[in-house]
């Protein structure tokens, strides 16, 4: 009996916890989505050019890496009118470092980006977000190319 009631409440916290997650991505809007990856991009802009790497076993550049992930995996089959507002937020939440002159081409590598395979990336995020250090490999199926699209992308905020 005792097992049956344990199961039953995971079912339910699972089932909540479902349903707000789709209300949450419902609800936001591409100027947010484009406000956290441009400030997911800054953050590890900052820290690569105060150490001259990411490192990939911090939970904080795992975390803004999986956040840049979400806001290129957004742009799949994006309206204008979806890419404008992206776009705006990108600059705002990058507090400018993503500008008028740039932000095409940041767009563009997060495009890019989109086509990789970054399961393993979002696996190693999900851990952080639990309070795991991350376990991730630059040898990872899809970390080298992710990494490359996003100094491509810093390559253009010089």
């Amino acid at each position: 009996m005792m097992i049956l009631k344990r199961i039953i409440a995971a079912v339910a916290v699972i089932a909540l916890l479902s349903s707000c997650s789709v209300l949450k991505s419902i609800t936001t809007s591409p100027t947010s989505v484009g406000s956290n990856t441009g400030s997911a991009i800054l953050a590890l802009y900052k820290v690569l050019s105060q150490t001259g790497a990411i490192d990939l076993s911090s939970v904080m550049n795992v975390l803004n890496l999986s956040k840049v992930l979400t806001g290129a995996g957004a742009l799949t089959d994006a309206t204008p009118g979806f890419l404008n507002s992206f776009s705006s937020g990108l600059m705002r939440g990058s507090e400018n470092l993503i500008n008028d002159s740039n932000v095409s081409g940041v767009i563009r590598g997060l495009q890019a980006m989109s086509a990789i395979d970054t399961t393993a990336i979002m696996r190693a995020a999900d851990a952080a977000n639990s309070g795991i250090t991350p376990q991730l490999s630059s040898s990872a199926v899809g970390v080298a190319p992710t990494l490359s699209c996003l100094n491509d992308i810093f390559a253009l905020l010089k």
